[in-house]
């Protein structure tokens, strides 16, 4: 193994044996990839919680919920989960009211199958790419580990070649192996903190959204039993 002297970051990542730089560019790739789906995931949230406050107060401060309905198919491109759940179940209403010898409680059955389902597809597109930042934030400083006793095992090996073995000889080879821990926990550090942050905004969104379709069932029960 070649000594070197450059103890500079980058001169000990090109003096690094080929493994533990394959090691790094792959937590490199990594990580750039997760703080694209941060962002990502940060603006998707965001505009989540912006399109369900605004249907919220749209819903509330409405008493007709024909208005709204109408409201919510003609923007479909921009609906959010919130206002997409409120159609399924409206729809489903409207469609098993229409239908001879229904009573209302398989009406509101059929209702809540449908807000539930919307639920569930809504509730996989917000907790897309999660996976993703959990795996980084658990594996990758294995993954830079792994590197780093990689480069000590070489480092150690290079030392055979040598008469006296000194602090002056060892130093760099570990030097260059500990990068790989460093890339790792860089890479790792904001994936946990993102997902742990990311987790808990969708866990609101869930807990909205079951609300808001209890609130709904109630109101759509009370316009079953008056028609």
């Amino acid at each position: 193994m070649e000594i070197t002297k450059d103890l500079s970051f980058l001169g000990m990542i090109t003096n690094a044996s080929v493994v533990v730089q394959v090691i790094l560019a792959l937590l490199l790739l990594v990580s750039l990839l997760s703080w694209w789906h941060i962002f990502m995931k940060m603006f998707s949230i965001r505009r989540a919680v912006k399109q369900a406050e605004k249907f919220e107060r749209d819903f509330w401060s409405s008493p007709d919920l024909n208005a709204i309905f109408q409201s919510a198919t003609s923007g479909k491109a921009s609906s959010g989960s919130l206002e997409k759940i409120f159609e399924a179940g409206f729809r489903e209403f409207l469609k098993l009211k229409r239908q001879p010898g229904m009573d209302n409680g398989a009406v509101m059955e059929g209702t809540r199958r449908a807000m539930r389902a919307t639920y569930q597809r809504e509730m996989d597109g917000l907790e897309s790419n999660l996976p993703f930042l959990a795996t980084v934030g658990s594996v990758s400083p294995y993954v830079g580990l792994f590197g780093t006793v990689w480069g000590i095992m070489n480092a150690f090996r290079g030392l055979a070649n040598v008469a006296q073995a000194t602090l002056a000889h060892v130093a760099p080879g570990i030097a260059e192996a500990l990068i790989a821990t460093a890339i790792g926990l860089f890479a790792a550090i904001p994936a946990v903190v993102a997902y742990n942050r990311y987790s808990h905004e969708v866990d609101r969104l869930a807990s909205r959204f079951d609300s808001f379709m209890e609130e709904l069932s109630n109101v759509l029960q009370r316009q079953a039993a008056r028609s």
